[in-house]
């Protein structure tokens, strides 16, 4: 018997319990198994050294310095992905990511040494220190999920899809033995959700290439937050597109779906910087945009800000702010008459300031505020985000993040590119998005606004 709605909404609500609650602000137990293989990481290599007869630093300074090591480990780890929700099915190696993770953090500690003359941890170990805090940290998380299998048991899976593509997945799974349950199969994604409830999946496998069909955003959302995993097959097609992001599961490639396409903890990352970068900036920023209002209100008058509802995370709409180059009366009320680039509307003398981009300055105060990141997709109005959405499949994705100033559509593409093109540009951001992706488009907006482009 399929589940009841309201079974359903409770298999799918986080926890109420303190753990609960501390999980969806970013805390995970296994946290305290990666601090203590940290902490030994450090510890073990001077012992061996020096054995109990360390040099130099007082034992409280040892201390402190290194738990403040080991957070600045958990930071670079939770930056990293390595604490969001971990697949049943299709895991990938733990150890290369996190050996990554360990190495960023082992340099940001050797930048502090290097800043506070500190050196807690002596030159020659950090090799020893980096090999045995990746190899610490990835060993927990194989004990975790070996004792997770054994308290849950296999994963059950639904395999979706047509007949043949369906039977020739059960043939693979067979040969995984007792690892996976295949607990049944369904043809398509229509009444797909019903069909998870009903035979207790815990993952979904579509096995044919054109399965996603229309599980975004429902019932994807859902499934995420019940804890089952959706993984779509990838076809040789999709490999010579040049897909990067293949799992293994019994011998065949599956790329995971996602409801969104920038996990939490990248989110987070994201967010962080932004406000770095904006803490760096704000001497410049902030003189200048005085001065730039200054401009304004000698050359155009008063108003010397101009606000205009644009659409902004999860489809939530917002009063964006630019300062005011065009006449008072440049849009009626209900009308939008798209720029161009000698648009009789603009006051003169006003018209260098939109191509170097100053007209935008005000919007770093919504990035402040978090409605706009620096970086990201372009903010539409609210109008023409539900032409689009009507027109264009899958577009509603764009609003995971918030809008930026810049971005690949910004940067890359004009006026004229067509809002699908465009798209493509804002989904590849979120699918690839980095810290130095954001600032290879910073650079060419900085050199946007020296050449002036539109």
């Amino acid at each position: 018997m399929a589940q009841s709605s309201l079974e359903r909404r409770r298999a799918a609500a986080p926890s109420e319990s303190l753990l609960g609650r501390l999980n969806q602000r970013g805390f995970r137990l296994i946290m305290l198994a990666d601090a203590a293989a940290i902490a030994m990481a450090l510890v073990v290599p001077m012992l061996v050294r020096h054995g109990l007869s360390w040099p130099s630093y007082s034992p409280a300074t040892y201390a402190t310095g290194y738990a403040a090591i080991v957070v600045v480990h958990l930071v670079a780890l939770y930056f990293g992905g390595h604490y969001e929700r971990a697949p049943r099915l299709g895991a990938r190696r733990e150890l290369p990511g996190i050996a990554r993770s360990a190495t960023v953090a082992i340099l940001l500690v050797s930048l502090i040494s290097l800043l506070t003359g500190v050196y807690l941890v002596p030159r020659g170990n950090l090799p020893f220190v980096l090999l045995l805090a990746a190899v610490g940290v990835a060993g927990g998380r194989a004990l975790s999920a070996r004792i997770r299998r054994r308290r849950e048991g296999p994963p059950r899976v639904l395999l979706v899809g047509g007949p043949d593509d369906v039977d020739l997945a059960r043939h693979h799974l067979r040969e995984a033995g007792d690892r996976v349950t295949v607990v049944g199969a369904h043809a398509s994604d229509e009444g797909l959700a019903e069909a998870v409830w009903a035979k207790g999946a815990t993952d979904v496998l579509l096995v044919s290439s054109d399965g996603i069909g229309s599980l975004y955003p429902e019932p994807l959302t859902t499934f995420e937050a019940a804890g089952i995993g959706v993984l779509q097959r990838v076809s040789a097609r999709d490999t010579l597109l040049g897909l990067q992001s293949l799992v293994e599961v019994a011998g065949m490639p599956f790329t995971r779906v996602r409801s969104e396409a920038l996990p939490a903890s990248r989110a987070r990352a994201k967010r962080t910087l932004e406000l770095a970068v904006l803490l760096l900036i704000a001497p410049i920023a902030v003189p200048l945009a005085a001065l730039t209002a200054l401009y304004v209100l000698l050359v155009a008058g008063r108003p010397v800000f101009y606000h205009q509802a644009r659409v902004g995370r999860g489809g939530e709409v917002f009063a964006m702010r630019k300062f005011r180059t065009m006449r008072p009366d440049a849009e009626r009320e209900g009308e939008i008459i798209v720029a161009t680039r000698d648009d009789p509307r603009i006051v003169p003398g006003c018209g260098w300031l939109r191509t170097t981009r100053l007209d935008e300055l005000p919007q770093l105060w919504h990035v402040l505020k978090g409605e706009m990141s620096l970086v990201g997709p372009r903010p539409e109005r609210p109008e023409n985000v539900t032409e689009f959405a009507t027109l264009i499949p899958g577009y509603a994705k764009r609003h995971e993040i918030p809008p930026g100033i810049t971005g690949l559509a910004q940067t890359y593409g004009h006026y004229h590119t067509d809002p699908d093109y465009k798209l493509g540009y804002d989904l590849q951001y979120l699918v690839n998005w980095s810290p130095v992706l954001d600032l290879q488009i910073l650079a060419r907006t900085f050199w946007v606004m020296l050449t002036r482009q539109l």
